[in-house]
Order: structure tokens, then C-alpha cells, then sequence
């Protein structure tokens, strides 16, 4: 009688409308109409109604569904989900909401759901929310016109269109899920990120808003004032601004444009890896170098290219090609601080232009003066001439060769027939070229030559000579004049007193089999 007693005394407090509200409910609840309402599951919680300012129970027309309309201030909890707003319509027996104006929908600390309507199915624990929603997950806001939501798998989606706003970044897409346990987007059809640097665009991308990480699937591509990026597979963290992209990929950091099957790069320190494929362009200077890895720096720039290395220095009217085991470049400065660029190969160098064939152990290039200097036995070749020396030094003058220096032991060889060669030997040489082509040679120190004397086709006889100084002129590859200073020595033999096999001079090697006679055998072992 006392627990009686003390009911009737808390509904004796209520206002009358709120008493109503509470039986009624209790009234329609499936406890009481279990005999013409579905059933609900074993072990699923019952929406309660924690506050509402008026309530009127009645039956749906449309439906015949019993109902509880619920009025002002409508406050509603299922597990860890507390929902308001200024009105809903609470079918009791099948566990459902319908609720309208001012939906404020909240989910554990952190995730609230905004929106004009709500439909929500406690048996299901799913939730639509229509009408200018907001979905908001710590520092990440999503709005669209309409969003699913299971509550149960913490999952989002919406497929007419949504904007979603993290950190810097603004992201839109016509499809989207948001996976609020892993924080993370799936995103497809007509997705952009922008950001204040960059403008990003993608079929297909995923989204991490914690680590704020892109992860692209299908044609994706970057656009900023300082890069551009493309690839068909890739992620980008976009706080820490580093990327890995594949297939297809390419970043252009508006010095390089780098190529390969797989990149790297990081954005903050300008550095970068790239593997398989690989090529680096510089559009500045029209140089492109490749090779299967890469690694390289924007500022100061500099690279370094390995397996398969391959060096071009693009021209309109003869491009150059070197291989080598290695190439690598350094941005140095000069004594007054001009800044320029020192490429450098090492091993098995092999030069190949339309004019000039070249093959060393190692070469530098300088941007500064454009001279590329041979080391370690190289050999230089100019139509028909083969040019061996110590070490050689190419001057370069719009992209065209200009004048060759060779140092120590420098030695000249023209092919005659199978069995005789013209020869130049000195203690340095210097070879000047006019487009390119080679038309004179000044040999300086201890000059000797071998020269065969023609009639046509037919060798008349044979010119050997010392001489402190010689000049030679060529024309189309073939020497036309020999010109001897400082008290020459010589001697003219007819071709009968003199042996082919034995008219050579110290020093003398013919490297035709190892010379690169098209571009392919600068690869050549």
C-alpha cells in the first residue's frame, strides 16, 4: 500500500498533459498490444522518451500503425543514442521515430547528426536523416542533403552530393561513407579535395580524417602553384605533405618532372624517390634522365639516377644520349655565387649523338661553361675519326659541339683500308667544329704522323713525319691537309716499300668494335 501510495503521489505532481504522455506510451507499449503488433527481437532495447512537452496517442491513417505523437522539446535515447528535436511521431510497438525540426542526433562523445527530419528503427538501429544535414566527428564536418546511418557499425552514406570540411582541406563527392570507428571517407564520382595550396580531383579516393591522409584509387591528379601530381594508385598525406603514387605516376614540382612506376615524395623537404621506369626532366634546360632508381632534392637540386642510367640532352638537331652506371647532378656556386649545375657518371660511360660517339670510365658535365671532360681512357669518335688521349675535355656552345681539348698522349686515327690508318700523335691536341662537324685539329708537342698519300682510291705513297707543331684540316670526316711547323722531319715512301701491318705509331689502337654506331649500343657490355 505504501508503493501505492507513493506512484500516486509523484502523478498527483505532473502536470496533467505530462501525465498522459507517460501512460500512454505505457499504455501502446508492446507489453500491453503484443496481440496485433510485430514482435519485437529478443534482446533489443526499447527508444525511451526522456522528455517531450506534450503527447497524444493515436492511430495513424495512413498506416493503422498506433502512435504516440510527441510534442516541444522532444528529448529521445536508444543504447548510446540521445536524439532531439521540436517533434516526433513514436510508433511504440514496431520501435521507430519519426521525428521532425531541429534534429540533434548524438553518438558517444564526439559524433552529432543535424538535420530538418529524422526517421530512426531501434530494431535496426539505423537512422535517415534528410534536409540540410550536418554530420559532425571531432574536427570533421560533412553537409549533404540526406544521410543513412548505421548506428549499430557506426556507418554513414549519402549519394546526392556532400561537402566535408577537415583542417585545411574541403572535400566533395557525389557518393560518400564515412566510417566513423576508423575515420575514414570512401568517396567516388567527381571528387575533389582543395586546399589552400593544391586542388585535387579523383574517380575513386578514401579519406582519413585523423591522419588526414588521401588514398587513391583510378585517375587521380594535384594541381598547385608548386606541383602537380597524376597517378592511378597512390595516398597523400596531406598534413605532413608526402605522397607514395604508382601506375602512371608523375610529380612535377614545377623545376623536375619526374616519371616511374613508383614515387615518393616529400613535399616539406622537397625530396623525392622514384623506382622502375624512371625519369627526370628538365624543362629549363631541356635535359631528361633516366633509369629504374632515383632519388632527388628540389633545392639545392641536385639527383642521382642508377640501373640502367641514361642522360639526354635534347636538341632539335642532334640530341645526345650518355649511359653510364651512374649519373648524378649537384647545384654548386662559383666565386661570385652564381649558382650552377655539375652532372657527373661514373662506369662504363658511352656517348652517342648523330656527330660525335664518345666512350670513358667516367665523364663530368659543367652547365656553367658546358664542357664535358672524360676521364680514364676515353675515346672520342667525329665521323671518321677516333681521338684518344688521357683525359678529353668537350666545349659545347648551344648545345652543338665547339672545340675538344685532348690532354697527354693525345692520338688521332683515320681508317684508309682494311690494313692502313692515317695517324696524328702529340702531347695535346686541340680539335675546333663548325655545326658541329669536325674541321681542324692543332697538335702541340712532339708531333708525329702517319699519312697515307692518295690518288683517287689508290694509294700512292706514304707521308711520316716529327714535327714540334701540326695542323690538320678535315672535310667530311676525312683529312684533306697536313701542315707541319718547327723544324719538321720527314720522309714520302712509295706504298711498295712500306709495310701497312708495320706504319703505326707507338701507342696506336683501332676501338671500331667498342665505338656506339647507333643509340641502342651505348647500352652495350
Amino acid at each position: 500500500m505504501a508503493e501505492i501510495a507513493s506512484i500516486v503521489s509523484v502523478f498527483s505532481s505532473l502536470p496533467l498533459r505530462k501525465i498522459l504522455l507517460l501512460t500512454g506510451i505505457l499504455f501502446f507499449s508492446p507489453a500491453f498490444f503484443s496481440q496485433d503488433l510485430p514482435k519485437q527481437k529478443p534482446g533489443k532495447k526499447m527508444i525511451e522518451v526522456l522528455n517531450a512537452d506534450d503527447g497524444i496517442d493515436e492511430i495513424e491513417k495512413k498506416t493503422g500503425k498506433r502512435v504516440t505523437r510527441l510534442l516541444g522539446n522532444v528529448s529521445l535515447k536508444h543504447n548510446d543514442i540521445f536524439m532531439k528535436c521540436d517533434s516526433a511521431w513514436f510508433y511504440t510497438g514496431y520501435n521507430q521515430i519519426r521525428a521532425y525540426s531541429r534534429i540533434h542526433m548524438t553518438q558517444g562523445d564526439t559524433l552529432q547528426l543535424r538535420g530538418d527530419s529524422l526517421f530512426y528503427d531501434g530494431s535496426t538501429e539505423t537512422a535517415s536523416v534528410d534536409g540540410n544535414v550536418e554530420l559532425i566527428d571531432k574536427e570533421t564536418h560533412l553537409y549533404t542533403q540526406s544521410v543513412r546511418y548505421d548506428v549499430k557499425n557506426e556507418v554513414a552514406r549519402y549519394s546526392t552530393g556532400g561537402k566535408i570540411t577537415n583542417g585545411e582541406n574541403t572535400l566533395t563527392s557525389i557518393i560518400g561513407i564515412y566510417y566513423v570507428s576508423q575515420n575514414l571517407f570512401h568517396f567516388k564520382d567527381s571528387v575533389n579535395i582543395v586546399n589552400p595550396d593544391y586542388v585535387m580531383t579523383a574517380d575513386t579516393m578514401d579519406y582519413n580524417t585523423d591522419s588526414e591522409t588521401a588514398i587513391f584509387t583510378g585517375p587521380s591528379e594535384m594541381k598547385g602553384d608548386s606541383i602537380y601530381l597524376y597517378c592511378e594508385r597512390g595516398w597523400y598525406d596531406t598534413k605532413n605533405d608526402i605522397s607514395r603514387i604508382w601506375k602512371n605516376a608523375v610529380i612535377d614540382n614545377r623545376q623536375q618532372v619526374i616519371k616511374g612506376d613508383s614515387l615518393y615524395y616529400d613535399g616539406v623537404k622537397g625530396y623525392g624517390l622514384a623506382y622502375r621506369n624512371t625519369s627526370i626532366t628538365d624543362t629549363t634546360n631541356n635535359i631528361i634522365v633516366k633509369g629504374d632508381y632515383a632519388w632527388y632534392y628540389k633545392s639545392p637540386e641536385r639527383f642521382m639516377v642508377t640501373d640502367k642510367a641514361l642522360f639526354i640532352q635534347v636538341s632539335e638537331k642532334d640530341s645526345l644520349f650518355l649511359h653510364a652506371d651512374t649519373i648524378n647532378a649537384v647545384t654548386r656556386s662559383d666565386s661570385v655565387m652564381k649558382e650552377y649545375r655539375l652532372m657527373r657518371a661514373f662506369h662504363n660511360c658511352r656517348i652517342y649523338s648523330n656527330d660525335i660517339q664518345a666512350k670513358c670510365d667516367s665523364l663530368s658535365y659543367s652547365f656553367r661553361d658546358s664542357v664535358i671532360r672524360m676521364y680514364k681512357s676515353p675515346v672520342l669518335w667525329s665521323e671518321e675519326n677516333q681521338l684518344v688521349a688521357d683525359s678529353i675535355a668537350l666545349l659545347t656552345k648551344n648545345r652543338q659541339a665547339d672545340r675538344m681539348e685532348l690532354y697527354s698522349s693525345a692520338f688521332v686515327t683515320s681508317q684508309v683500308d682494311d690494313s692502313r690508318f692515317n695517324q696524328v700523335k702529340g702531347r695535346s691536341l686541340t680539335g675546333y667544329f663548325k655545326d658541329n662537324e669536325l674541321y681542324r685539329i692543332d697538335v702541340d708537342g712532339n708531333g708525329e704522323t702517319i699519312y697515307w698519300l692518295l690518288d683517287g682510291d689508290e694509294v700512292v705513297g706514304v707521308n711520316k713525319a716529327k714535327c714540334a707543331r701540326i695542323e690538320i684540316f678535315v672535310s667530311d670526316g676525312k683529312i684533306t691537309a697536313i701542315n707541319e711547323y718547327q723544324n719538321p722531319e720527314g720522309v714520302i715512301d712509295p706504298p711498295l716499300k712500306a709495310d701497312a701491318e708495320k706504319e703505326k705509331l707507338e701507342g696506336f689502337s683501332w676501338y671500331d668494335l667498342i665505338r656506339p654506331k647507333k643509340m641502342m649500343d651505348i647500352f652495350r657490355k
